[in-house]
């Protein structure tokens, strides 16, 4: 009987073993490993660096295959492992492979030397893993804990700001400069955002590497208009900024076109300094060396930026009520924005003398959404106060689901009594001679159509980007502007908008030639980026002076519902339909997973919208449930008429149906078109427990 299964493995196959063992280790391991013989010339090496072959640095030595920040403390250490055959373990050093692109990175070395069988040393094993990353996460770290120890330890403003360029420079930037608002310096209450762009700001710290910046220090100057330091004092955001010789900004900023030129800066950070949406600052960090700044070293200069802001406001003792007439501006306008189903939002609001830019996004029944933009000429108290009035009505309006030219039908006829009651103050009242001039524009977006029907009152037309970045013809008649003696009727134009494209609604002022909307074109070309991103742009593009009496922009994202959000049937028009529908509405809601008080309370009005459209409407009859930030019920039927809410008496048998309804819907309404109407609810859906 044979016995080769038990045979010891000869010298053949141990040799094979081990080379495959080394092929492997080469091929397959996260560790960079690199052979060196004793003249320190590369012998064998696996891929550091992707898109570098590794082939053609073998054979060369190691000065000339790689780029060490310190070639002579790298070449002791390989001596030392040669010579004295004690390995060099986890030690961290600075540097690339030559033939890679790129700075240079943190990298963790272990050199071990290579022994033969006698003895001889035959070369150096170095691993190397690439740690750069993490280094930097450390240095954040440290940054961090620098900046809370520097910045708030004094009740003086601009010993906490030299705190903190003294954290920044030089591990996390190679120039930081700190402005604060001038009345700011000298004991003022900070001004709201947007910050006008009048008032100005002092340069109170400036620290930079190779660079004097004690004649920096103390320099005044007014934010450039369309820059990212305008934007940054404008919406309260941070900007990550790539710097070069063709950024078109620089051109509205000598002065930092110069220092970046004298700097060689690659890459900034600008961070507002904000609290509770007052602007105190800004702070602008400049990297030259290094790798460009990312999303986290922005994390890290909002934080800072925030810690040194409520130093300041501890500094300041900041306790006064903001400005009157700001506080209302701001007020009067959205604080946020919603999320909705099937519409991506996004705004800005540019600053100048002018208080009565104003836009609204207003949720509607049906997935709907009301996109709205309008502004009240003017300034001061007087026109913010103006423009609530308007935006308030057209809130009260847009609940009714009225047809946008029926809406701004309306908004004129409140536009008339206004402009009534101010001629009615006495002669002596300054508002008795100002004349009222305001515009609006009022779009409704429909995901399941994906229809956007817009009427205008003087206002420009939207501009809008399919998907793919080629522009949209939307031909919006123009109607007479609010407070306007024209009596002329508004009307409607619609268009379909394939999923994905944009709308962007702009105030007068952001139009001021006839190119400019061939230049939001232009910034629209790419409407896959962040819609934040494609409002910056819009500024960008645009001439200085666009927005000189201030400006709002407004962007929409058109979207459709997702299928697993919504759920469709056509009814038959009998008796038994409402019991068909409340065995449906259960199947549906619980694969919704909603709770069952939301599920009994569904089947309840489901139930008596049903039962009216089989009693008193005409076929065809269509339920849809939708899903959103609440649930909503629509009946449709082709009745023209629609049901209305009764207090029954005891002894009634019947007219209870829709009073149930509005107790256990949050909204109801009803909603007309052409095809007949439909009656909605929506029903809030109840947070879960954490």
């Amino acid at each position: 009987m044979s016995d080769t299964g038990t045979t010891a493995p000869g010298a053949g196959a141990a040799d094979d073993m081990a080379g495959a063992l080394l092929d492997t280790l080469f091929s397959q391991s996260a560790v960079g490993l690199h052979v060196l013989d004793t003249g320190l010339r590369v012998v064998r090496v696996n891929a550091l660096t992707e898109g570098v072959d590794p082939g053609r640095i073998v054979g060369l030595h190691f000065n000339d295959a790689y780029r060490l920040d310190d070639p002579q403390e790298a070449e002791r250490l390989l001596d030392q492992v040669l010579k004295t055959g004690t390995p060099v373990l986890n030690r961290t050093i600075r540097g690339r492979l030559a033939l890679a692109t790129g700075p240079s990175r943190s990298l963790n070395v272990t050199l071990h030397r290579l022994d033969a069988e006698d003895g001889r040393p035959l070369g150096v094993l170095a691993a190397v893993v690439d740690v750069n990353e993490r280094e930097k996460a450390h240095v954040r770290a440290d940054v961090l804990a620098a900046v809370r120890r520097g910045a708030g330890h004094s009740l003086d403003v601009a010993a906490t700001c030299e705190g903190l360029v003294s954290a920044l420079v030089p591990a996390f930037a190679d120039l930081a400069v700190v402005e604060v608002v001038d009345e700011v310096l000298r004991g003022a209450d900070p001004p709201l955002s947007p910050l006008d762009r009048d008032v100005p700001l002092r340069r109170a710290a400036v620290r930079g590497t190779g660079l004097a910046p004690d004649s920096l220090v103390g320099e005044l100057r007014r934010v450039p208009e369309a820059t990212p330091f305008a934007l940054a004092v404008t919406d309260l955001r941070p900007r990550l900024v790539e710097l070069g010789p063709d950024t078109p900004w620089l051109d509205a900023d000598p002065a930092t076109r110069r220092m970046i030129e004298a700097t060689g800066a690659h890459s900034m950070i600008v961070a507002p300094l904000k609290l509770h949406g007052s602007v105190l600052g800004l702070v602008s960090v400049y990297r030259h060396r290094g790798d460009p700044y990312d999303e986290r070293d922005l994390t890290l200069a909002l934080t800072a930026a925030a810690h040194t802001a409520l130093s300041i406001e501890n500094a300041l003792r900041y306790a006064r009520e903001h400005v009157i007439a700001s506080t209302v501006q701001r007020r009067l306008l959205p604080q946020h924005e919603g999320e909705r189903v099937a519409v991506e939002t996004a705004h800005i609001l540019l600053p100048g003398r002018n208080s009565g830019c104003w836009f609204d996004t207003i949720s509607l029944s049906g997935a709907r959404t009301a996109l709205i933009i309008g502004n009240v000429a003017g300034h001061g108290l007087q026109t913010a106060i103006t423009m609530g009035q308007l935006r308030t009505v057209i809130q009260a309006l847009a609940g009714l689901d009225l047809e946008p030219d029926e809406v701004l039908a309306r908004l004129n006829d409140t536009a008339d009594r206004l402009v009534k009651e101010r001629r009615l103050l006495p002669p002596g009242d300054s508002l008795h001679r100002q004349p009222l001039t305001a515009t609006c524009l009022y779009a409704v977006y429909d995901p399941f159509t994906q229809v956007c029907t817009v009427a205008r009152a003087g206002h420009p037309a939207p501009v809008a980007v399919g998907p793919d970045g080629r522009p949209l013809v939307l031909d919006v008649p123009e109607g007479p502007a609010l407070f306007s003696e024209d009596s002329a009727p508004f009307a409607t134009g619609s268009v379909r908008l394939d999923e994905g494209s944009v709308l962007a609604f702009l105030t007068g002022s952001l139009l001021p030639e006839e190119r400019s909307v061939e230049r939001v074109r232009e910034a629209l070309a790419f409407p896959e980026r962040r819609l934040p991103d494609l409002c910056d742009a819009i500024v960008y593009n645009l001439p200085a002076e666009a927005d000189r009496d201030g400006a709002a922009l407004l962007l929409a994202r058109t979207g459709v519902v997702p299928p697993d959000r919504v759920a469709t049937w056509e009814l038959a028009h009998d008796r038994t339909t409402p019991a068909v529908a409340r065995t449906l509405v259960r199947d549906r809601l619980e694969g919704w997973d909603l709770d069952e008080d939301t599920i009994e309370a569904t089947e309840l009005i489901i139930s008596e919208l049903i039962t009216n459209a089989v009693r008193y409407g005409t076929p065809p009859l269509r339920l849809r449930l939708l899903l959103d930030r609440a649930l909503t019920c629509e009946v449709h039927d082709t009745s023209p008429v629609a049901p209305h809410l009764r207090h029954a008496r005891t002894v009634d048998e019947g007219g209870r149906g829709l009073f149930i309804v509005s107790q256990l819907a949050s909204h109801w309404g009803t909603r007309y078109s052409t095809n007949g109407k439909a009656l909605w609810t929506e029903q809030e859906i109840p947070e879960e427990d954490s």
